[in-house]
């Protein structure tokens, strides 16, 4: 017999001798023989006790296994096509670790509260598990995206020394002597170090001290921001309809089977290709007036209005060159209308909202430093953020992509709360 093995590798021991170490997911009688599904974090298999084979007392050690009791299982793999994954295992020898108590998650109605309270064991639900997987392959797509096309990533700081928009979503701390605030994007960070390695992206946590409720927001989530030296508008809305296809269609490729437990229509997915409808502001009110919604020129898109304007489409559509007044200091203006500014969002099909926020920066000193002023931002903060304009200053852009907002429109969720593995949500810090 070998040595222990994963149940995701299963297939390549068809006839011989296993040992599987896991958890009990749940199990079945039929007079002297037991069924268990057995989990080890890679798959799930079922496992054959039969009592003429393995005795009384390994018969009684698997009778007396509870929903998530830990063991190790021996035994033979074999072939079944009628069993979960193919294959199944006939059981020679069972050790128990642990005997769980009563697990409180049962095959049941549960509460979304309750379910919230208990999502250190919530976890373990094949579809909780499924999402973890799709999470994880999204960050991997974005990383070989930008790793393959010579981006380097450099990790931007979590403390800030200033408010760069104002105090009222930042989460403030003690640092010190002085007051230091948790980061809401590393963009301005990476400007600077774009200016030394040319393209380069930043991927890591960020807070927003938000006292929203939406099923959008949650008060810590995951960035990934590239950020393009010599790039404009359009260079970094052509990157973003590149990046959202790829990790699209690599989620697609290598998580088919996690989708599909998910219920997810793949059909939909399939039909994320570039190139993306692009409309402008104006364009996007204009469609939205003609739905009946009031939204005016000059006010920003909520909830309601980016899901009215992306059921329009089969696809993400990118709506670009917002109202300046509406955007952050750094947005460059348009020239041909500069009360425009060189921004764009792309709004994820199904009603699923922006996941990609971006455009250009402004490059020039004197332009950005009246912006500064204008903001009623302290200059001393942004010494070094204007420093960047002094020395060979250049045009650029980049975008941020919020992780858990893409993994839920992929997953096809109804909450960014399923997204991550302990969501950080308003008046919910436990667990």
């Amino acid at each position: 017999m070998s040595g222990p093995v994963y149940i995701e590798d299963i297939h390549r021991h068809v006839g011989q001798g296993v040992t599987i170490r896991g958890w009990l997911r749940n199990k079945r009688s039929s007079g002297k023989l037991q069924f268990l599904i057995v989990r080890d974090g890679t798959g799930d298999i079922q496992a054959v006790v039969n009592k003429a084979t393995v005795g009384e007392e390994q018969f009684a050690r698997s009778s007396a296994l509870t929903q998530e009791s830990s063991l190790i299982v021996s035994g033979t793999v074999r072939q079944d096509a009628r069993a979960h994954g193919g294959f199944e295992l006939d059981v020679t020898s069972i050790e128990p670790l642990q005997i769980a108590d009563p697990f409180p998650i049962q095959p049941k109605e549960h509460t979304t509260g309750f379910l919230m309270e208990h999502r250190h064991l919530w976890l373990r639900s094949s579809r909780q598990t499924a999402i973890l997987r799709i999470r994880h392959e999204i960050i991997r797509a974005c990383r070989s995206f930008f790793d393959d096309r010579g981006f380097v990533l450099v990790d931007a700081p979590i403390f800030t020394p200033n408010a760069c928009e104002g105090t009222t979503t930042l989460f403030q701390t003690d640092y010190f002597d002085e007051k230091a605030y948790l980061t809401q994007s590393g963009q301005l960070y990476s400007e600077a170090t774009a200016a030394a390695l040319g393209k380069v992206y930043c991927f890591g946590p960020t807070f927003r001290a938000e006292k929203s409720k939406t099923r959008r927001h949650l008060m810590e989530f995951w960035m990934v921001e590239p950020e393009v030296a010599f790039a404009e508008l359009p260079d970094i809305m052509e990157l973003a309809e590149e990046f959202l296809s790829s990790i699209v269609q690599r989620v697609l490729a290598v998580r088919r089977a996690e989708l599909m437990l998910l219920e997810r229509d793949l059909s939909k997915l399939e039909r994320i290709q570039k190139p993306f409808p692009r409309i402008t502001y104006e364009e996007a009110v204009a469609r939205l007036q003609q739905k009946g919604n009031p939204i005016q020129l000059g006010e920003d898109f909520g909830g309601d209005e980016e899901t009215l304007l992306s059921q329009e489409f089969d696809r993400p559509v990118i709506v670009h060159r917002y109202p300046a007044a509406m955007k952050a200091f750094y947005m460059q203006n348009d020239p041909v209308r500069p009360d425009l500014a060189l921004c764009m969002d792309v709004l994820a099909p199904e009603g699923y909202g922006e996941i990609i926020g971006g455009g250009q920066r402004i490059h020039e000193y004197d332009k950005l430093l009246a912006r500064i002023h204008e903001h009623k931002l302290p200059e001393s903060a942004f010494r070094w953020y204007l420093d960047l304009r002094r020395y060979g200053s250049v045009p650029h852009a980049g975008f941020g992509m919020g992780i858990e907002r893409a993994v839920a429109w992929i997953c096809g969720l109804d909450h960014v709360r399923e997204t991550i593995p302990f969501p950080r949500m308003l008046y919910r810090l436990y667990p």
